[in-house]
């Protein structure tokens, strides 16, 4: 407080001493709006603060002293991480939808049922298309037959030849005409794409059905989860194919840790980012498309730095960084010394120190703001 108040007096002292002309002078440098003349007035009396209080460090006799925590320095594996925000998803996720209009005739399958690649789920009515099948499927053997008939008389010189090529043409249209029919008739059987679940079913059997938005079901498979985000496009280069993302669910209030599987090759100009999925396994089944997730990517990593808590950085009138280390320290006391610092990335609540602190250091982590250089320090 001893120091405050003559720093105030003095201060005032400085400012009030000026003759009328200096204040005059600023008052009409104020007026004129001159911005470089301001700045170099309020350089000039700054500076003489500073040797106010350079002063008042070489003439205090008394120091105070403060009660504070302190911690010692060591070093540690520093990670600093891009926090995003994505959203859960998965490729497969689909509304099934019928390849041929008509009645259906058959549901196989409930919400929430599992099925396999290929579960016959439905099948819609053929419109006749069965009986056109077995129809061409004789005109087609009677065909085959004619040609292997015509085609023994054709090796044994006997018949003309264009009667061997217009039975091996028929032939040849019936069998087409029969398997056209029947890629028709297998449109009309309703298959699982892949292996999932039955989330919903939004039919009826015997309703007509033909492709719509809502499709005639959803199936899910919740194995092949991941989450898709999009990261500026500074990142480029700093993020690969494999890389360990930290995936926080908000939802289930659990982390998974997931990788990096496909990184965007294009720049969305309007917010100049590219996407990316991570890929997340889900063991207890408990992902969900559209979850909201908060990913946490390393993007950079520091083995032996030196971290202090954030807090306990603060700035002095030149806009350098600074902490205060405990000098003479013998356990429980010790001087309060003010240690510039560089600083470099900080992440969960801690500061990388790129120089001005070693280990071993003692640092002060609770009270910072209630002391001073050279002040006598109870821990």
């Amino acid at each position: 407080m001893k120091k405050i108040a003559l720093i105030t007096i003095l201060s005032f002292v400085v400012f009030a001493c000026g003759n009328k002309e200096n204040n005059q002078s600023i008052s009409n440098l104020i007026d004129s709006k001159n911005v470089k003349a301001l700045n170099d007035k309020k350089t000039a009396l700054q500076a003489e603060i500073t040797k106010i209080e350079e002063a008042l460090a070489k003439l205090e006799v008394k120091k105070e002293e403060a009660l504070v925590s302190v911690a010692t320095i060591k070093d540690t594996i520093f990670s600093h991480y891009l926090n995003i925000q994505g959203n859960v998803d998965t490729k497969d996720n689909i509304l099934v939808q019928p390849e041929f209009s008509g009645t259906l005739t058959s549901l196989t399958v409930k919400a929430g049922q599992r099925v396999t690649k290929g579960h016959i789920l439905g099948r819609v009515d053929d419109a006749g298309m069965s009986q056109q099948l077995a129809s061409l499927e004789s005109s087609y053997a009677l065909a085959k037959t004619t040609f292997e008939r015509q085609k023994n008389l054709w090796d044994k010189k006997i018949g003309s030849e264009i009667q061997f090529l217009q039975a091996q043409n028929q032939m040849t249209a019936a069998q087409k005409g029969v398997a056209q029919l029947r890629a028709q008739l297998a449109k009309t059987v309703i298959h699982a794409p892949f292996s999932g679940t039955i989330d919903g079913v939004f039919v009826e059997k015997g309703q007509v059905v033909a492709p719509s938005p809502q499709g005639l079901m959803r199936i899910v498979n919740l194995n092949n989860m991941y989450v898709s985000t999009s990261v500026p496009e500074s990142y480029i280069g700093k993020l690969k194919i494999g890389d360990q993302v930290d995936v926080f669910l908000t939802s289930l209030n659990k982390t998974y840790k997931g990788k990096v599987r496909q990184i965007g090759n294009f720049i969305n100009p309007n917010n100049r980012s590219f996407g990316i999925e991570v890929s997340l396994p889900n063991p207890e089944n408990l992902l969900r498309p559209n979850q909201v997730a908060k990913l946490k990517i390393v993007d950079y990593v520091s083995k032996g730095a030196i971290v202090v808590p954030t807090g306990i950085i603060q700035e002095d009138g030149t806009g350098a960084n600074y902490v205060y280390v405990v000098e003479g320290s013998n356990g429980k006391t010790g001087t309060a010394k003010k240690v510039i610092v560089e600083v470099g990335k900080s992440s969960d609540n801690v500061t990388e120190i790129l120089s001005g602190l070693s280990t071993n250091d003692i640092i002060v982590t609770e009270g910072v703001n209630s002391i001073s250089n050279g002040m006598k320090l109870n821990f």
